[in-house]
């Protein structure tokens, strides 16, 4: 008969404890994730470095971001375990969500690591047969996911524009730029997920660099809406229509006497925190 092991003492048991304790808390997803709440550690972080700013856009604390090594892991740590999940067996908003939290998630990660830079398409994709590489670093792949290597192109313009064909994707992906949609300061999720995309789209197409009326009457849009114009119907008027289904009182107005699209705009320069005057 085997002798029964010998009991820890007090002090060995306390390593013990704190041993788990630290496991929970630094494992992919951390107590939140045993818990039931996998994207709290990306909240954490976007509450950290992601911040609304007078000009109505929300910046980002790269340099801070960059310089704080645990969050930098932090982030890692946390596209890793979007890695694990598996979005093909999601309902529609939980896998929305995901990708989203996933195209974001990326995008800042390649920007920290390369900052500083004036603009995202100052980074390259790493590809010398792809022409389009040369633009910026959507075309590189950067993520497995249910054993598929996948670009940030790969995830915005094969999965979720094809697969959800809502127009609201475009305020759900931010790439690092003044003239993007505002990137939330906490993660999308599907509970939320209606409420919240009417709410980006909103901010947008009543901020300046979404539509703008000018003196002239004319309207200058975003190019987002020029460049993806099939997924607001194909036309002017479908763009119209959006945006009138969004805009404010006042916006409302000058959009029914000013109905012409005249020009579109796009600024690439980085969304980063502006500095203290």
């Amino acid at each position: 008969m085997r002798n029964s092991p010998p009991k820890p003492d007090r002090r060995q048991a306390l390593g013990l404890s704190v041993s788990l304790g630290l496991l929970l808390v630094f494992a992919p997803g951390g107590i939140a994730a045993a818990q039931g709440d996998a994207d709290a550690p990306y909240d954490a972080l976007l509450r950290r470095y992601v911040k609304p700013s007078p000009d109505g856009v929300t910046r980002v604390d790269y340099a801070g971001w960059r310089a704080h090594a645990a969050d930098r892991a932090a982030l890692d740590a946390y596209i890793a375990e979007l890695a694990q999940r598996q979005p093909s067996t999601m309902a529609r908003d939980e896998a929305l969500a995901y990708w989203g939290n996933l195209y974001n998630a990326v995008t800042l990660k390649v920007v920290i690591d390369r900052y500083p830079v004036a603009s995202i398409r100052d980074i390259k994709s790493d590809s010398w047969l792809d022409p389009k590489a040369y633009t910026g670093p959507w075309r590189q792949p950067r993520v497995t996911v249910e054993g598929r290597r996948l670009s940030l192109d790969d995830i915005e313009h094969s999965i979720m524009r094809p697969t959800f064909k809502d127009p609201r994707v475009h305020y759900v992906v931010n790439c690092a730029s003044y003239g993007c949609p505002n990137l939330l300061n906490r993660a999308w999720r599907a509970a939320t997920l209606e409420a919240d995309l009417d709410q980006a789209a909103r901010d947008f197409i009543n901020h300046p660099r979404g539509v703008t009326v000018l003196p002239s009457g004319g309207l200058r849009v975003s190019s987002i809406y020029k460049w993806f114009i099939e997924d607001f119907g194909g036309n002017d008027a479908g763009l119209i229509a959006h945006f009138l289904a969004f805009a404010q009182p006042g916006l409302k107005q000058k959009l029914a006497r000013s109905p012409r699209i005249v020009e579109d705009d796009y600024d690439w320069s980085l969304n980063r925190s502006l500095p203290i005057s």
